[in-house]
């Protein structure tokens, strides 16, 4: 049997072997912590949202995706309106300069069905670095019920064009409509069935040679007849190239643009000659004198018809008295039966009487 000494010391040595097994495994979970460990100093902020839906107390805090921190605290305040939802947020000191006071939280998912998170954005941030007890701007992201409940309209008219395709597919399948009779009518099929028959006989026919398009496509007569043409065709260039024919000296031949060239030089001097007043055509343009002389005499010959159309005058009277028409065409009448006369009977008329005295 050990003795009462013996039995301290065992309880000794155990007691400072739990001692030191206590104190190796703080540093080692100082040591394997890191910076974000449970011994690293905090940042506290704060941010305040409508509706904390599938958050939690200790859920992460991510910065651009990375972790820095958790949710501590979540609790609703009814004076901070309309976001009454307060969310504590503890993150690692060592991110402080990441995080600005206009950095953005938003509550985020990770995938469909993963737990919700803070997300802090400070991409666009662009004051100072938050102090300890800040309250983050945030920015509200639809969850998963607001896209069901979005959604719920857009599920109930596929719903409806569902049902409406699946009456039309009953429509079809029992023959009726057009495509139902396409589908189902034995009839339309024979036809249809006719009438490749056909399409099948007259491709033969054409590949055999036999009408029009057979022989436009079979014959070499067609092709002859072309690459005689084009031939013809490359003679009439080339003739015309050479300068020959009336089309050829019309491209080739230069007298044709000297003519030209002096043609449009004597037009332009005539046009010269014409403004500067020389020549009758000058004078016609430019002599306000003979503009004048012409404008009275369209003056007098307006008044002289104007006056014969009133009767007045010798030529106005012969224009516009009847009386007039009627004496002359009775004295052409009486001289036709005149001449008619003397032409019958010239004895009566043209007897010659001599006396001798």
């Amino acid at each position: 049997m050990p003795s009462q000494q013996q039995v301290r010391w065992s309880q000794l040595r155990v007691g400072l072997t739990v001692l030191f097994a206590s104190i190796t495994l703080a540093v080692l979970i100082f040591l394997m912590s890191g910076p974000s460990g449970l011994f690293s100093r905090k940042l506290l902020l704060y941010a305040y949202f409508d509706n904390a839906g599938g958050l939690r107390t200790g859920a992460p805090v991510r910065l651009e995706g990375v972790d820095i921190g958790n949710v501590t605290d979540i609790r609703v305040v009814q004076q901070n309106t309309p976001n009454p939802v307060r969310v504590q947020l503890k993150v690692t000191a060592n991110y402080n300069n990441y995080i600005k006071k206009d950095s953005l939280a938003t509550l985020a998912t990770a995938g469909v069905l993963g737990e919700t998170f803070v997300d802090i954005d400070s991409r666009q941030a662009k004051e100072g670095i938050a102090n300890n007890g800040d309250t983050l701007k945030t920015l509200s992201q639809p969850d998963i019920q607001d896209v069901v409940r979005s959604s719920q309209g857009t599920l109930q008219n596929i719903d409806v064009l569902l049902r409406r395709i699946d009456r039309i597919m009953a429509f079809v399948e029992s023959g009726q409509g057009s495509i139902g009779k396409l589908i189902y009518d034995e009839s339309l099929y024979k036809r249809l069935n006719s009438t490749l028959t056909q399409v099948q006989d007259m491709v033969n026919e054409i590949s055999s040679g036999k009408g029009s398009v057979g022989k436009l496509i079979v014959s070499d007569d067609l092709y002859n007849k072309a690459n005689a043409s084009v031939d013809k065709l490359n003679q009439i260039i080339d003739e015309i190239n050479a300068g020959n024919g009336t089309m050829g000296k019309f491209i080739k031949d230069p007298s044709l643009y000297n003519n030209a060239n002096e043609t449009i030089a004597k037009a332009n001097a005539l046009m010269s000659d014409v403004n500067a007043g020389k020549g009758a055509l000058g004078k016609f343009a430019k002599d306000e004198a003979f503009a004048k002389k012409l404008d009275d005499t369209i003056t007098n010959l307006e008044q002289l018809t104007q006056k014969m159309n009133s009767g007045d005058g010798t030529v106005g009277k012969l224009m516009t008295d009847p009386s007039v028409f009627n004496n002359t065409d009775q004295m052409l009448v009486e001289t036709r039966n005149l001449v008619t006369a003397i032409r019958q009977n010239p004895k009566k008329y043209l007897t010659i009487h001599f006396k001798v005295f």
